[in-house]
């Protein structure tokens, strides 16, 4: 069975970053290794901000690194590669500029490069490091449909296409590298799954292959208690199950992409985030089956730039199809709700993208009276110790008693409690409750250590 290996962005971020990787990599050659990679950090977004005449530096930087990293020949054949692969984003954005009809089409074909030389690269300094290795195009495994800029991949096409590319290779103990984020649809058009699809693809990619495990090396130890940019003392999460990792990823753990739980889940395949600058460390396990544990919950997650709208509406009361109509709005306008709140007579709900708002606005006024807040933050605790535990959200009010609460909401597999607030007070609100709930145990934990 194999492993995917999966690294982002800032993991191959320069020539000491990719040689860390391609370390890494020999180290799991025993294990079968799929090789899953992001681009360079800051190449996506300088490839969809590009212009004709903009793109010299994004790839003379991959140059630079390559005269780094390879020697002889390999440098003049991944230069050529570089030298086509800009060739043919000046004419795609030539064409673009004639084309704005086809935009994202065109965008699509243009980001794509990143990955694709990427993985080009990193497959070069593997051979050259004696790991034996080819660049396998993600085109030819993860086929799409043709929603392009945030295409969903085609299962079962995704599944045969994968299998025929990299089972050959695997059996012949080459590893195979891939750019993630990047699929085609059925007649070949490149297409890319979304912000943070090269986890998806990773998990694409193991479901597929029915790996062992997916590694997604990133630049944290694993899923932490809290956010570490708020609160610094946040500690790993040794193990948690997929219900766990969906619902954090969802609320904002920028760990794991949304999307990478759901193959996984589907094909029983643990997920293990790791970190590449400490790749001895452990991280992450997340599977079936969560960690035996006294804490109640298993981590803090909250994401900020959210907007809430409340609809009141005498018309609920006794009525149905009300909320159908409701929703049918948000679903005209390509607009996801993220929490939802009833009562007899109004719905409350969050969006984190408000671009389609004044038309929604217009359209909910028919149903009732419409109001509107912006500038919240949405704090979600997790775990699958909430299932039984009684008294948690009178722990989580009393800790934040003087901070206004506008919206409260427990997720229907009752693993999550989620609320809404200002987001200015929203640092203060996550710190005081990772206080509350892990800094007790920490404290605990070092005396039993002194006396010890």
């Amino acid at each position: 069975m194999s492993v995917v290996m999966k690294f982002g962005g800032t993991s191959v971020a320069d020539a000491a970053a990719i040689e860390n990787v391609a370390r890494i990599v020999a180290g799991q050659r025993d294990a079968s290794p799929v090789v899953v990679v992001s681009a360079m950090s800051g190449v996506t977004d300088g490839l969809l901000a590009a212009t004709p005449e903009s793109l010299d530096p994004i790839f003379n930087r991959h140059v630079a690194v390559a005269k780094e990293l390879l020697h002889g020949p390999e440098v003049d054949r991944f230069s050529e590669v570089v030298k086509r692969a800009q060739a043919q984003a000046h004419e795609l954005l030539q064409a673009g500029a004639q084309s704005p009809s086809k935009r994202k089409v065109i965008q699509d074909a243009v980001v794509a490069f990143g990955e694709l030389l990427s993985s080009s690269l990193l497959a070069e300094v593997l051979n050259q490091r004696g790991v034996g290795s080819r660049q396998v195009d993600a085109r030819r495994c993860v086929i799409t449909n043709d929603e392009h800029t945030c295409a969903a991949p085609l299962i079962k096409e995704t599944f045969s296409h994968t299998q025929n590319q990299l089972q050959p290779l695997l059996e012949a103990r080459v590893v195979p590298v891939l750019g993630g984020f990047i699929g085609a649809t059925v007649d070949g058009a490149t297409t890319t799954l979304g912000r943070g699809g090269s986890d998806y693809t990773a998990a694409l990619i193991g479901a597929a292959l029915n790996s062992r495990e997916i590694l997604i090396w990133t630049d944290v130890t694993g899923v932490l208690t809290a956010d570490p940019r708020v609160v610094p003392e946040a500690q790993t999460i040794e193990r948690l199950s997929y219900s766990e990792a969906a619902e954090l990823a969802y609320f904002g753990a920028k760990v794991l992409h949304p999307k990478t739980i759901q193959p996984a889940i589907e094909n029983s395949v643990p997920v293990r985030i790791c970190n590449s600058r400490a790749p001895q460390d452990r991280g992450t396990l997340v599977g079936p089956q969560t960690e035996t544990s006294s804490r109640t919950i298993k981590a803090i997650a909250h994401k900020t730039g959210v907007t809430t709208v409340q609809i009141t509406s005498a018309r609920m009361l006794g009525a149905y199809g009300f909320l159908r109509a409701l929703f049918e709005v948000f679903e005209r306008h390509r607009t996801v709700v993220d929490v939802v709140t009833t009562s007899e007579v109004s719905v409350s709900l969050s969006l984190d993208d408000d671009s389609a708002l004044a038309e929604i606005v217009k359209e909910l006024g028919q149903l009732g009276t419409v109001r509107i807040e912006k500038g919240r933050a949405i704090i979600c605790v997790v775990g699958e110790g909430l299932r039984g535990t009684p008294g948690v959200a009178a722990r989580v009010f009393s800790t934040i008693s003087d901070i206004n609460v506008t919206l409260i909401s427990q997720g229907a597999s009752s693993i999550n409690f989620t609320f809404a607030i200002e987001e200015e007070r929203v640092k203060e609100a996550v710190t005081r409750l990772h206080q509350a709930f892990f800094g007790r145990e920490k404290a605990h934990t070092k005396t039993q250590n002194e006396v010890v």
